[in-house]
């Protein structure tokens, strides 16, 4: 006997109902210590995506010691009984979920927060980590054998963090797959300048302090995330397209190069503006620090920071990461090349911009620079290895294979390609394979056989 109409949907809702309550009343278990990233399988963390978070931090340059308190706020993704924090080396005093102490345990880096009760799938919660003590930044072969990290400075801190170093002085799901906006609060010595990402919402002093409060309101990941303190001279602005534009420079440093890094980086957001698609962030600028130990400069999000030595050509390196890095970050850091690739490719593409050199003569030159026998050709650029994911390859031959993409699919698809990827994955994350269908889309062509010499081989490809 068929049923009548109303009889079907009726019995469609019950079913509908029994599904709801089998998942709701699901038993809570714990959320997994990391993501699954076969480079660093306990950075991020399971069972939660994060939302939010509220940074306060109060630092004193004398002791090098750092106080903070950090609002998580974030929505489980599964009935949880406990969930995991990455912090490295200091001592939480206290913990609270929605306003609650929670029970804590420690294993190294990994924090395990119990709340007082499970959190159902789907809820919004908010974890609020009280912690303090000396941050020690990280050290090894992964970033050129440099110190990375929170680094004390003779005036203040320079932070850095990719690509694992953001949980030395805050507490996180430290992984760029997990993004958030940011409230970022800082408390230093009067005197010293706070800068952070995103556009600043306010400043004041009070006593021997003064209180800066930064706000991200776009999707970050973690490792781009910044609290550097000192002695700046700032200039603020706009660049000549209208983009705000926030210039911090260490007065040590102000005269010692003779590249303009506010003319620079005003000139170079705009052009790749016009060649990436809109730039994606409310502010552009830039931190210069003393900071001859570090080596090397990171695409913070909105305001890339620079050590000591800096050039033209890295600051347009560092300012196209703000498409390629930051507003579309990696699924997995085995895909560093679409952050690093891309950059590199960008310095290419301003020198032909500036009438110096083609991308093409770039590509040229690197390529016959480099015999068949190079170890260069040994690394496989879409799976580099962690001790080595940044490599030269990763970099150059990242670049080279941009180039060769674009002499196979002609300008008109290349430049078409580039501002569609940046719309694509606009604020979130993509990994290889991502590129490549996009690649074949826009060019009407199979590119599997091109990408796999590029990128999934080693040796130096034919012409």
């Amino acid at each position: 006997m068929a049923l009548s109409r109303s009889a079907r949907l009726a019995a469609l809702a019950t079913a509908a109902a029994s599904v709801l309550a089998i998942g709701a009343t699901r038993a809570p278990t714990p959320g997994a210590p990391g993501i699954g990233d076969s480079y660093f399988p306990k950075l991020g963390n399971g069972g939660f995506d994060a939302r939010h978070y509220d940074l306060s931090v109060a630092y004193d340059p004398r002791t090098g010691r750092l106080d903070g308190r950090t609002a998580l706020t974030a929505r489980a993704t599964q009935n949880l009984a406990s969930f995991d924090l990455d912090l490295q080396k200091l001592t939480i005093s206290r913990v609270e979920v929605d306003g609650r102490r929670a029970h804590v345990t420690r294993d190294g880096d990994e924090v395990t927060v119990t709340p007082r009760q499970a959190l159902r799938k789907g809820r919004h919660f908010t974890v609020t980590v009280t912690y303090g003590g000396v941050p020690e930044p990280l050290t090894g072969p992964i970033v050129f054998g440099s110190k990375y990290g929170w680094m004390k400075t003779t005036d203040g801190v320079f932070v850095a963090c990719e690509p694992n170093a953001a949980s030395t002085w805050f507490p996180s799901s430290d992984h760029p797959s997990d993004k958030a906006t940011y409230d970022i609060r800082i408390k230093a010595p009067r005197g010293l300048t706070a800068v952070s990402n995103g556009r600043l919402v306010s400043t004041r002093s009070r006593g021997r302090s003064t209180y800066t409060h930064w706000r991200e309101s776009r999707p970050m990941a973690t490792y781009l995330a910044t609290a550097t303190i000192g002695k700046f001279d700032v200039r603020t602005g706009r660049t000549p397209g209208g983009i705000p534009i926030y210039v911090a420079i260490d007065p040590v440093l102000k005269n010692s190069n003779s590249v303009d890094v506010y003319a620079v980086t005003a000139a170079a957001t705009d052009y790749w503006s016009k060649l990436f698609g809109p730039y994606p962030f409310e502010e552009t600028g830039a931190i210069v620090d003393d900071m001859p130990e570090a080596g090397f400069s990171l695409e913070v999000q909105s305001k890339p920071a620079y050590s000591a030595v800096r050039n033209e050509t890295t600051i347009v390196h560092e300012l196209a990461h703000q498409w390629f890095g930051d507003s579309v970050s990696v699924h997995r850091w085995q895909d560093v090349w679409l952050n690093e690739g891309f950059a590199s490719y960008a310095q290419w593409l301003w020198a032909e911009h500036q009438g110096t050199r083609s991308a093409h003569d770039s590509f040229l030159a690197g390529y016959d620079s480099r015999p068949a026998d190079s170890s260069f050709w040994q690394t496989e650029v879409a799976d580099p290895q962690r001790d080595t994911m940044f490599a030269s390859a990763v970099y150059q031959r990242g670049a080279m294979t941009l180039q060769a993409l674009r002499e196979r699919i002609g300008d008109t698809a290349f430049f078409r390609l580039l501002p569609a990827w940046t719309r694509l994955h606009r604020y979130g994350n993509a990994g290889t394979a991502d590129f490549v269908r996009l690649a074949e889309r826009i060019s009407g062509q199979r590119l599997d056989g091109f990408f796999h010499t590029w990128l999934y081989t080693t040796g130096k490809p034919a012409l």
